[in-house]
């Protein structure tokens, strides 16, 4: 499948005075439709590349291509329509009085009707499970609800390409299972590309490549199950997965288990096969 995404040589830091570079080198693609996971520790540059794809920053040497288009200073606005991110901290992305009045922001300059801009408001929040909260403050939302709202502010704008900056990080439990699923369910009906920057398992293991960022540099790509084979998960930012730990458990008390188990209801579906 054809990369909307070509990142070639990309390098940047935030002062020219640095010695060292924030991001150094990297090469990588996203396919279309592909989702893509970017891990490693605080400071790896992982945030710094997704603003460098989206414009936000200009990088000091490479290319980064998106949809055939070389990313310039002449047509990054025309490039940022095609991609639609979504931050760590829900409260500074509001900018409407009420949910609905939120998810229409984005849309008024883009001389769509007052019908179609409707339409698409009530065909975004529906998507994420929001329809009904349309005319509540953001404020009295919950943490889970209010990134619900910013993704479907997000999809009314129909960009083909969605980052996710840690967007799960300041949810609980089941606030940030609700937004994968959520996300899931928008890459199938439109076909969207999603990159996401996480710590979080259960969001790594719905996609279908990890890159590993450490050091401004890419240290590998892999699939998220080979990933989670490794054994030093913790030098990467990442916790070992629950899986992992109960199989480890479950062979030192003489239980071998012969396969890499992705997600816990693998697992589950294997004992209950050995039962």
């Amino acid at each position: 499948m054809k990369a909307i995404i070509d990142v070639k040589n990309l390098s940047f830091r935030y002062k020219e005075s640095q010695e060292y570079y924030d991001v150094k080198d990297i090469t990588f693609h996203v396919k279309r439709g592909e989702w893509l996971s970017i891990v490693g520790h605080n400071g790896s540059g992982k945030s710094t590349t997704v603003r460098l794809i989206d414009g936000l920053l200009e990088a000091e040497s490479g290319e980064i291509v998106i949809d055939g288009q070389r990313l310039t200073e002449e047509n990054v606005w025309n490039i940022r329509r095609q991609i639609g991110m979504v931050f760590q901290n829900p409260d500074n992305q509001f900018v409407g009085a009420t949910v609905e009045d939120d998810v229409a922001f984005g849309l008024e300059n883009q001389g769509l009707s007052r019908q179609e801009m409707k339409k698409r408001v009530e065909e975004a929040l529906d998507l994420v499970g929001m329809l009904d909260f349309k005319k509540r403050e953001p404020a009295r939302l919950s943490g889970g609800q209010k990134q619900r709202v910013a993704i479907a502010g997000v999809v009314a704008l129909r960009p083909a390409i969605l980052i996710l900056d840690e967007a799960t990080s300041m949810l609980d439990p089941e606030g940030r299972r609700e937004l994968i699923e959520t996300v899931k369910g928008i890459r199938k009906d439109y076909d969207m590309t999603v990159i996401s920057i996480t710590h979080d398992l259960e969001e790594v293991a719905m996609s279908d490549r990890v890159l590993v960022m450490k050091k401004g540099e890419i240290e590998s790509t892999s699939s998220p199950r080979e990933l989670f084979s490794r054994n030093d998960l913790d030098q990467i930012g990442l916790d070992d997965p629950f899986a992992n730990q109960l199989k480890h458990s479950l062979s030192q008390n003489g239980y071998d288990l012969p396969e890499n188990y992705l997600t816990e209801s693998e697992l589950e579906d294997k004992l209950w096969e050995l039962l």
